[in-house]
C-alpha cells in the first residue's frame, strides 16, 4: 500500500522534468509562498519539536512511530522550504541551531494552542459533560428557563450552559453564525435554513395602570382599548409583531407612546400611566398594573425551539433537544 505524503507531493510538485528527463527546481513565487506556509509547514512542525527534544533522529523517530529516514528527509525539507538551518548535525546527534531555537519556541506555543483548542472542543462535546450554547427570550429568562435547566439536569447534572438572552431574530441570527446550538423563541420562525418546532403557547393579556377606568374589568375585548396609547417592543421583536397582528384584527392600528427592549420595562411604563401594554403574564405580580384577559380576538403567542437545519449535534446538544421536544405542552407554568 503506497502512502502518499501531502507535503512531498505538494513540493514534488515544484519541480519540472528537463528535457533530458533530469528534475531541475521551478522558483515558486512570493505570493504562492506566503499563501501557503502553514500548509506547507503544519505536518512537519510536530516532527521538528520532537527531534529538537530529544537531540537525536532515531529516538525522535521512535516516539512518533515512523521510520528514521522519512524523519530525517521531512526536517530536511522543513529547512530546505524555509531556507535556513535549523539544527546542526553531530553524527546520530543534533542540535538547534539560533534559528532552531526561535523557531522552536513559537512552534511549541503554535503546538500548545492546537492542543488546548482540540481538549475544548472534545470537552464541549462530551455526552456527560459537554456544552450546550442555548438562546431564549427574555420573557422566559425568570423563571422557564431556570426550570427547565434544573428538571434537564436531573439526568445530565454535569451539562454545563451558555445561556443567551435576546429577542428573536437575533438569536435566530446567531444560530446562523454558529453561535447557539438551540434557541426557544417567538414567534415559532418559518425559513429553509432552520428546523423548527412547536412547543407551547401562551395567552397575551392586555396590561392597564391599576388607576385606569378599564382596571376593575377581568375581561376585555380588545378594540375596546382601540383609542388608548400602547406601549410596545421595539420593531424587530417578535411580540411587536404580534402586538400589531392582533390589533389588526380587532379592527385598529395601536398607536405607540414607548418602544422598549424588554417586557418588564414595559409594565413599569404601563404603572407609571405611560400607556396600556399586551403582555405574556409575568414571573410574579407588578404591582401598579391590572391585568385583564383578552377575549377576542384570540391574543397569544407560540413558543417554540429552533436550530440549524443539517447542522450536527454534539451528544449533550441531542440530548438536551429531546428533553425540550418532550416538554411539548408543558414548557410553560400554568
Amino acid at each position: 500500500m503506497a502512502i502518499i505524503d501531502p507535503v512531498l507531493h505538494e513540493y514534488r510538485s515544484r519541480r519540472s522534468l528537463s528535457p533530458g528527463g533530469n528534475e531541475k527546481d521551478i522558483p515558486v513565487t512570493a505570493d504562492v509562498e506566503a499563501d501557503s506556509w502553514a500548509v506547507t509547514l503544519t505536518p512537519r512542525l510536530a516532527q521538528f519539536v520532537a527531534v529538537a527534544r530529544h537531540e537525536h533522529v532515531t529516538r525522535a523517530a521512535q516516539q512518533l512511530g515512523m521510520p528514521q529516514s522519512t524523519l530525517s528527509r521531512s526536517v530536511a525539507r522543513l529547512e530546505d522550504d524555509l531556507g535556513v538551518a535549523l539544527f546542526a548535525r553531530h553524527g546520530r546527534t543534533v542540535s538547534l541551531t539560533a534559528a532552531g531555537r526561535t523557531f522552536l519556541a513559537t512552534v511549541e506555543r503554535a503546538l500548545s494552542e492546537v492542543d488546548r483548542a482540540a481538549e475544548s472542543v472534545r470537552a464541549d462535546a462530551d455526552p456527560a459533560a459537554g456544552k450546550v450554547a442555548f438562546g431564549f427570550l427574555h420573557t422566559l429568562g425568570s423563571e422557564t428557563v431556570p426550570e427547565l435547566i434544573r428538571a434537564f439536569r436531573t439526568d445530565h447534572p454535569r451539562v454545563r450552559f451558555q445561556l443567551v438572552q435576546n429577542y428573536g431574530e437575533s438569536m435566530l441570527q446567531r444560530l446562523r453564525d454558529g453561535e447557539l446550538d438551540l434557541c426557544l423563541t417567538s414567534p415559532v420562525p418559518d425559513a429553509p435554513d432552520l428546523v423548527s418546532r412547536r412547543l407551547d403557547e401562551q395567552k397575551l393579556r392586555l396590561v392597564v395602570p391599576d388607576d385606569h377606568p378599564l382596571a376593575s374589568r377581568k375581561r376585555i375585548r380588545l378594540a375596546e382599548a382601540a383609542s388608548e396609547l400602547f406601549v410596545t417592543l421595539e420593531p424587530g421583536y417578535g411580540l411587536r409583531r404580534i402586538t400589531d397582528a392582533v390589533c389588526a384584527e380587532a379592527g385598529f392600528t395601536p398607536k405607540i407612546a414607548f418602544e422598549g427592549e424588554e417586557a418588564e420595562t414595559l409594565r413599569g411604563l404601563v404603572a407609571a400611566g405611560l400607556g396600556v401594554a399586551l403582555l405574556p403574564p409575568p414571573a410574579v405580580p407588578r404591582p401598579g398594573v391590572a391585568e385583564l384577559t383578552v377575549t377576542a380576538p384570540r391574543a397569544f403567542r407560540e413558543i417554540g425551539v429552533a436550530w440549524l437545519d443539517g447542522h450536527p449535534d454534539t451528544p449533550p446538544v441531542a440530548a438536551f433537544k429531546r428533553f425540550l421536544l418532550s416538554r411539548r405542552g408543558q414548557l410553560l407554568p400554568r
